[in-house]
């Protein structure tokens, strides 16, 4: 009788501090997914502005340029912090040889396959088939990182999609699929399916490099990869460098500081986080942000139906960001228990 006592009063001291450290560990996880959510919505923010950036750029620079140019900024800029860490860490050339891979499957055709696809294509095909960017990257999240959806993540993907539906009926209404696109809507596909594969790839190897070495290397190799189009295509373009006016300055500026920099060193924060498939469901806020950005910046008319889609798509966000971290939480504590 008194062993059975002495046990459970030691039972029941010795779990104090379990519950103690746990519940802190729940909520400081919880504070940097929020934070993690917080980074997402600032970057697709950053995200959305590229339309209307690229459309106060297009008179005087061609779509290569607009691409090249703020990343060859942008890896000028970093190179000084960057070859820091690489003599602090160590690190060999080797350890970044995985970034040309990245880069030349990835980043790279998403970059150059869309350009191409939309010249040959639509550019509401281009806006509908760049949906499938979550859904896609959720399926290389499934194969490579072995992530899996839940009944969460399937509603917030029913919400997005419905919402983002509703945002984009003008150009579903003017969506052409016939075979003169079909070249077009391809490239677009594949551009889609490179950048899906880019995403999860970052995620795999994110542990293993900083936010700013993950840009950097990146731009890198596409800097490499695009110079050739842009000497070929566009190599009359540097002579019209003197002539931009302040309009393209802006726009390039807006590009190269916050599309091309901030954002993706937000991103990849995030990513360190959040598993890649609640990443991609981010993607789903751009033409949230794109609305409210086109009204004030380019005049156009917001409609009621868009700022139902709106309200879908940040709903699916909020979802996907306290729903299914409750429901991981739980199965965690299932088998803690079963344990």
């Amino acid at each position: 009788m008194f062993n059975h006592e002495v046990y459970k009063v030691y039972h029941k001291v010795a779990q104090r501090p379990f519950k103690t450290a746990f519940s802190y560990s729940d909520k400081f996880n919880m504070r940097k997914i929020i934070i993690s959510w917080v980074l997402l919505f600032s970057c697709n923010l950053m995200w959305s502005l590229q339309f209307t950036c690229i459309k106060l750029t297009q008179a005087q620079v061609g779509p290569y340029f607009t691409v090249w140019g703020p990343m060859l900024l942008s890896v000028i800029f970093l190179s000084p912090f960057v070859v820091h860490e690489f003599k602090k860490e160590g690190k060999k050339f080797s350890d970044i040889l995985i970034f040309v891979q990245l880069a030349l499957l990835g980043a790279f055709p998403a970059q150059v396959l869309i350009t191409w696809g939309t010249q040959y294509s639509l550019a509401s095909n281009s806006a509908i088939i760049t949906l499938t960017l979550p859904v896609i990257t959720a399926i290389f999240a499934f194969l490579l990182l072995k992530e899996k959806m839940n009944k969460v993540r399937w509603m917030s993907f029913v919400f997005a999609i419905i919402g983002v539906i509703l945002i984009s009926s003008g150009d579903i209404r003017q969506l052409d699929f016939s075979s003169r696109y079909a070249i077009g809507n391809l490239l677009i596909f594949c551009a889609i399916i490179g950048n899906s594969y880019y995403n999860v790839g970052c995620k795999k190897i994110a542990p293993c490099y900083s936010e700013i070495e993950m840009v950097f290397y990146t731009y890198m190799v596409i800097v490499i990869l695009l110079t050739p189009l842009v000497l070929y295509f566009e190599h009359d373009i540097f002579a019209r460098i003197p002539s931009f006016t302040l309009q393209t300055w802006i726009g390039m500026s807006l590009l190269t500081i916050f599309h091309n920099f901030l954002s993706m060193v937000l991103f990849f924060k995030a990513l360190k986080v959040l598993d890649a498939t609640q990443v991609a469901l981010s993607n789903y806020l751009i033409p949230f942000f794109g609305l409210p950005i086109a009204a004030i910046w380019l005049g156009e008319r917001l409609s009621g139906q868009s700022i139902i889609g709106g309200i879908l798509v940040l709903l699916s966000t909020l979802l996907i960001t306290l729903a299914d971290y409750r429901m991981q939480q739980a199965g965690a504590i299932k088998t803690n228990s079963g344990m």
